[in-house]
Formats: structure tokens, sequence, C-alpha cells
């Protein structure tokens, strides 16, 4: 079918708009004009020229650029989620159109914190991987909170209460704080009854969980805390936990830290009648459009293996 000037001339006039929208999505998500140009080969020239056409059409400043950093207006922010979405339904559609939509494809960016990743997140995704042949998979282990489109991330696997509205979250399991010492340890000191005793003992520390050295417990059906200074702080979970199966003293985990420790008998549990209420672990990614085949599927698969990974001592006392 042969199109008319005018038709023709409307299709190249929505395709530059689009393409606008691409670029200023991805300045946005990689929060650089030339790490946008490496995202979608094209020169840094072209991106600038083509996010100042977009403002200048719209009449609005939609990112505010310093020698360091480029960021979101409040018009920007509210824009990006529209053509967030609007350009992820139209992938879709024309994923649908060719028949790929049941096949995941594509480079899924995943981050969690250091131990959980380490410990859960890397093998599940390599499982993950092999699964799907055309999918292929980074991941981003911090013990600092992520900000997805900034860093360019699909998805975070993250623990505890959410309280950013810009995020949808999807629970898949629970973990819980619990204190835990070498049984050598407690044959020596002795265990203490109630958090104020802990004052008495020597305490390791992981610098992640406790970042203004108070210790989170539960009484009463209340969420509580004692301030505690401890002998021997890190900032490596796994190497607070390797200093409490020496004998070192008491430390605090996550359950899924020292599961396989507690069940060996390496460790025991401390004062477990006042362990806080279990936290949830949720994989969340950026609201405001239709997540991809590659995103949906990897949810589907790890939300029943994280469930069934991360039970151990949750349950517990």
């Amino acid at each position: 079918m042969r199109l008319d000037r005018k038709t023709l001339f409307q299709y190249m006039e929505w395709m530059d708009r689009l393409k606008e929208m691409e670029v200023f999505v991805a300045v946005a998500e990689t929060g650089g004009f030339a790490k946008a140009a490496q995202r979608l080969r094209i020169s840094p020239p072209a991106v600038t020229r083509l996010v100042n056409g977009l403002e200048e059409r719209l009449g609005v400043r939609l990112l505010t650029r310093t020698t360091r950093r480029v960021a979101l207006s409040d018009a920007g922010s509210e824009f990006l989620e529209r053509c967030q979405r609007l350009l992820a339904e139209l992938g879709e559609a024309e994923r649908i159109a060719g028949g790929a939509s049941l096949e995941p494809s594509g480079r899924l960016a995943v981050t969690a914190s250091v131990s959980l990743g380490r410990m859960h997140v890397a093998p599940l995704i390599a499982s993950f991987v092999r699964a799907h042949p055309r999918v292929s998979a980074s991941l981003l282990l911090l013990d600092r909170v992520v900000n997805l489109i900034e860093e360019g991330m699909d998805v975070a696997v993250r623990v505890g209460h959410l309280s950013d509205s810009s995020l949808v979250a999807r629970q898949i399991a629970h973990v819980r704080r619990v204190f835990v010492a070498s049984p050598d340890y407690i044959a020596r000191n002795g265990a203490p009854k109630t958090p104020l005793d802990l004052k008495q003992h020597d305490l390791i520390a992981f610098t992640g969980l406790l970042p203004n050295s108070e210790w989170r417990y539960a009484q009463d059906s209340r969420a509580k805390g004692v301030t505690l200074a401890a002998r021997f702080e890190i900032n490596d979970a796994q190497a607070a936990i390797n200093s409490a199966i020496a004998g070192d003293g008491v430390t605090i985990a996550l359950s899924y830290m020292v599961d396989e420790e507690l069940g060996a008998g390496r460790l025991v549990p401390v004062l477990a009648d006042f362990w806080p209420d279990p936290a949830p672990v949720s994989l969340v990614y950026p609201a405001g459009r239709a997540p991809p085949a590659k995103l949906r599927a990897f949810i589907d698969f790890a939300a029943p293996k994280f469930k069934a990974r991360l039970a151990g001592v949750v349950a517990a006392p």
C-alpha cells in the first residue's frame, strides 16, 4: 500500500517523537547524555539535539543539567513515567505481532544486597538464564538502596517494608533478624535472658544491619530497641557470622544468613523470644510501565524458589 504525502509526513513526525522519547528515557535512566548515547549507539551530540528538540517542542524543561549530573525536573518525572509506559507497550505490541511475546529475551539487570545476592540471588539467576537461552543477565550486589532508574536496573530484591511509592513490589518471602552465638561462647559466658543482658556480653555488629548501634527486638508484641556498644564492628555480614562461629561473641543476622550454621549446630539461637517479627522480601521494579516479558518471566520463576530457599528459621521461635 502506498502512502500519500500527508500520511507519510504524519508517520515521520510520529517516528521523530518516539525517537525523542526513547532518547529522553535513556538519559533519565542512565543519568547522563554520554551513557544514553552509549546505550542507544548514537553520538552524544545527537542525544543533546533530540532532548533539546523535545523540550523546545513541549515548552518545558524536562532535565536539569550540571557539570556533574543530570536530574529530572518535576515535569520531567511525570513525563518519564508516561514515556516509559508508552514505549514498553509499543515494544510489547511489536513482540506480540512478531510472535515473540511468549519467549523472554534481552538483558535482565538485577540488584540485591551482598549477602542475599551471593547466597540466593546469583544461583537463582544462573538457573533462570539456563532456562531462557535468549536472556542474559547482570547482577549488582551492594549493601545500599539502588535507584533503579538512575542505575539502569530492571528489578531489585529487597528486604524490609518499602516506602517508595514509585516502585511496584511483589512479596516473595519473609526473613527475620535473629540473635546467635556459638555453643562455646554460651558455655563460657552463659546465655542472656533479656536484651538488656547483652550489655554484659561481647557483641559483634554487622554495620549493614546496625548503622546506629541500635539492636532491635520485640517484647509484648511491640517493637523496641536498645543501643549497645559492640566490641567488634564489621561491614561484612559473613565476616561477622564467622567471628560469632569462632566464639567471639553474640551477633545479629538475617535468618537466611545463618540457617545452615544453626542447622549444623555451629551457632545457637539467643533471645529467641525477643526476635523481631518477620520482614518481607520483595521483588521491586519501577512503576508506570508494563513489565517486559523477561521481567515477568523472572518474577514468576523466582517467587516460589525464593520462598523455598528462605524458609529456614523464619518461622521460629
